[in-house]
């Protein structure tokens, strides 16, 4: 049970702590001293190397909390907050998947193809849909870890 919870947990820091990160700290910086097609060319790179820990995250996360769940005796014997918890990260791998899947994939191709325009509008997209997947992550943990306290 202990390593099923350090593996979710683990996972959990690493994604919404890179969400955080990446659009609280690197976004605003990469605006401020990058132009446009530096800054798109930027945002790949990050991505192609943080996506990678992402997708482990969206199969840690689930596995080792229905691993867990399991050892609880399934959903039947749950508290309402750990339903809210995996209602959101189904909500939070979602958006991942269409993030990678759709907006990213238009940006590795516009940067490649040097269409920055292009590229702009599918990171544009990416933002919005990164911002509102660290709002629903800092959410769940705020849940996770208040929830016996203040969800009955």
């Amino acid at each position: 049970m202990s390593i099923a919870l350090a593996l979710h947990v683990l996972s959990v820091v690493v994604w919404v702590g890179g969400m955080f990160f990446a659009y609280m700290c690197l976004r605003p910086a990469a605006v401020e001293v990058l132009e446009p097609p530096l800054r798109l060319q930027l945002w790949v790179a990050t991505f192609r190397r943080f996506f990678p820990f992402v997708w482990a995250a969206v199969i840690l996360i689930p596995a080792a909390g229905y691993w867990m769940i399991g050892k609880f005796g399934g959903f039947a014997n749950l508290p309402l907050y750990v339903h809210i918890m995996n209602g959101l990260g189904i909500v939070m791998i979602l958006i991942f998947l269409h993030v990678f899947f759709a907006p990213y994939r238009r940006l590795r191709r516009a940067v490649e193809a040097a269409d920055w325009p292009a590229g702009g509008k599918a990171l544009a997209q990416i933002r919005m849909l990164v911002g509102t997947n660290t709002l629903i992550g800092l959410a769940t943990v705020a849940i996770a870890t208040g929830g016996r306290y203040l969800i009955h």
